[in-house]
């Protein structure tokens, strides 16, 4: 979370450690004593840096929405259609569910089970975001290429934010031996096959 060759912050060492707790205790509800123990500090260090369980499950969420949505913005300035912008985009997202299988534990929303609403619904944006993403490049189609949604954008982008959820949630499930991007190329080929048509021409 801190670029290389810079030491983390000692906040930064907290986020770090909570992840780690979230990919190594599957399952487990994680504590601020145990996160203390983590860290190698006391609970009292941990609350002047975060007043809050919660407030580090935010800092999590921020590193994945900065993460994601800045790599995001480069692929839409790298590629002009739509096929390449939504294999990009969901692409980077199930390789970083699976390189952060902590991380993937927040997006699949089974740990914040029991913790406040405001964790829950952060995660519900963030994939809403990435849906009215995909729903602005299938309408933009027909404008840049000529082709349209073979099903109305609105649900093809569901489709799409879905099958991202979908591996998420099968690789937390497994304890992380079924991964994101498994039959990940194939199952591209089948869905982008299917995705636009060419529109009519004009009479």
């Amino acid at each position: 979370m801190t670029q290389e060759n810079t030491p983390p912050s000692r906040r930064e060492q907290i986020l770090q450690a909570l992840a780690l707790m979230l990919e190594e205790d599957s399952g487990k509800r994680i504590t601020i004593a145990a996160l203390a123990r983590q860290v190698g500090v006391s609970e009292a260090a941990l609350y002047r840096h975060f007043p809050s369980k919660a407030r580090m499950y935010e800092g999590l969420i921020s590193f994945i929405e900065e993460s994601l949505f800045e790599r995001i913005t480069r692929i839409l300035d790298d590629h002009q259609q739509a096929l390449p912008r939504c294999y990009h985009i969901m692409a980077l997202v199930l390789a970083f569910a699976e390189k952060n299988p902590g991380l993937s534990r927040l997006l699949g929303g089974d740990v914040l089970t029991g913790e406040t609403a405001r964790l829950r619904l952060r995660i519900h944006q963030l994939f809403e975001r990435l849906e009215t993403q995909f729903k602005q490049i299938l309408r933009e189609a027909e404008l840049r290429e000529g082709r349209r949604p073979a099903i109305p954008a609105t649900a093809g982008a569901n489709l799409l934010s879905a099958l991202i959820e979908g591996r998420i949630a099968q690789f937390v499930r497994s304890d992380y031996r079924r991964r994101p991007t498994e039959h990940w190329e194939d199952q591209w080929q089948a869905i982008s096959a299917q995705l636009l048509r060419e529109a009519p021409a004009l009479a």
